[in-house]
Order: C-alpha cells, then structure tokens, then sequence
C-alpha cells in the first residue's frame, strides 16, 4: 500500500512540476503590450451595444440542451446497431456457417473464448434480435414522451406569442 501512496505522490509532484514550469516559461517568453485596443470588448466582429452583463436568453439553452439529448441518441445508437445486426446475421439460416458464426461472436462478451466455428442457434438470435427491437422501441418511446412535452409547452417554438402566454394578473401579483 505504502508503494501505491508514493507512486501517486512521484505523479502529483511530476505533473505540478511540469505544470508550473509552463506557466512559468510562457509568462517569460509571451510578449507583455498592453494597449487600449486589445482591452476592448470584441463579440463576433461586432461593436458591442450594451454591457454584457445581461440576462442571456434560455431560448439557446433550450437548443443546446435538444441536441446534446439528440446526440447522445446517436451515441446509443450505434451498439444497438451492431448487436441487431449481429443477431439477424446469425439468425439468417440462408447464409453460411461461417457467416453466421462470425455474427454470432459479435454477440459474445469480450475475452470469452471463441472455439471452432459453430452455427448459432437461430431461434435464439431471432428471439436477440427481438429484445434489441424492443429495448430501441422503448428508448425512442422515451424520448419521443420528452420530445411531445417540450412541444405541448411551446419550448420549441423560437417565438412565442404573448396570448399564448396568457393574460396578465390585473393586481400585478402572480
């Protein structure tokens, strides 16, 4: 245990040290000339017309957030793809043993011990390829509920009308 605590203490030292070496050597080397232009404020190649400290509108969380959620869809995507590939390949009793075979190590974990080339079942990889059916069915479900709810709320709409608001309380309080 005692090596394991000075192996993490030799890699801290190592990387602070090497971190403040570069702040140190680009404070040194880095030119230093300040002047009024390069301390103006510069968005986008545009003059700025107010401070920046104002409230930032949601509408473009609201856009962010719509597709990181798509993307990561994406992303889960992808493995579905290949173990229903897979299991329709091994299910396929018109292609050959060694076809199927290679689908059906697709399907295996990784490090399992691969053997000789054996036909899969091909009931047991039709019924696969049904649960991974199932499992995208439910996750784009999911995701299509969420999807339906931001649009029932308007959330998507990058303009909302104000008598879609509703109207206003006649006393000021909400």
């Amino acid at each position: 245990m005692t090596v394991l605590v000075l192996f993490v203490l030799i890699f801290l030292a190592v990387g602070a040290t090497l971190l403040a070496a570069n702040l140190v050597i680009g404070w040194f080397v880095r030119p230093d000339r300040p002047n009024p232009e390069k301390a103006e404020v510069y968005e986008c190649g545009e003059q700025p017309v107010r401070s920046a400290w104002v409230q930032f509108d949601l509408r473009f969380y609201v856009v962010a957030l719509l597709f990181v959620i798509f993307d990561v869809e994406l992303a889960f995507f992808f493995p579905w793809a290949v173990v229903f590939g897979s299991a329709n390949r091994a299910a396929d009793e018109s292609k050959p043993v060694a076809v199927r075979a290679e689908a059906a190590a697709n399907l295996q974990p990784r490090g399992a011990n691969p053997g000789e080339q054996v036909a899969p079942d091909p009931a047991a990889a039709r019924a696969l390829a049904w649960i991974a059916f199932a499992d995208i069915m439910v996750f784009f479900g999911v995701l299509l509920v969420g999807f339906a709810y931001l649009w029932r709320r308007g959330d998507l709409e990058w303009v909302r009308s104000v008598a879609a608001q509703g109207p206003e309380p006649e006393n000021g309080t909400t």
